[in-house]
């Protein structure tokens, strides 16, 4: 599915209907070019799961944690473009973080991606003369939830 995304408004719309249907165990996978909006679509996601406040990048840190009551859900927000091999994803405990939560993960090609998971929503993101562009494909899980509905 191609959702068109002219402004802000739209994306922040966006991250609302992701973040109303995102369940432990999923992934929302943002892949682009810099400054293509991944982090932005994160940090909506984020805020409308009920955190208030600075979303901060988690570039440096690369892993980002947020926990209820700060928000709906556990949550992991990962930015993988610093990893220069997938099996760094291992080293640095994914599947740890990974347990009992839900995971926004920006780059998510560099940590050796995760199309193939059926609880796996993929969005790409493209600027367009008009704004942006974002290409959504969802895994199986995803398809049953009804994300336009």
């Amino acid at each position: 599915m191609i959702v068109e995304l002219p402004d802000l408004a739209a994306s922040e719309a966006l991250a609302q209907r992701i973040a109303a249907k995102l369940k432990t165990g999923d992934v929302v996978a943002l892949s682009g070019g810099l400054g293509a909006g991944k982090t932005t679509l994160a940090r909506g996601i984020i805020a409308a799961l009920g955190h208030q406040g600075e979303v901060p990048s988690p570039s440096f840190a690369i892993i980002e944690l947020y926990e209820p009551p700060t928000v709906r859900l556990p949550l992991v927000h990962a930015d993988f473009y610093r990893l220069e091999d997938p099996a760094e994803a291992d080293e640095i405990g994914l599947d740890d973080y990974r347990q009992g939560a839900a995971l926004l993960a920006e780059w998510p090609e560099h940590a050796g991606g995760f199309a193939h998971e059926a609880a796996c929503l993929s969005i790409l993101l493209e600027s367009t003369e008009n704004g942006r562009r974002a290409i959504v494909t969802a895994g199986s899980d995803w398809l049953e939830r009804n994300l336009w509905t």
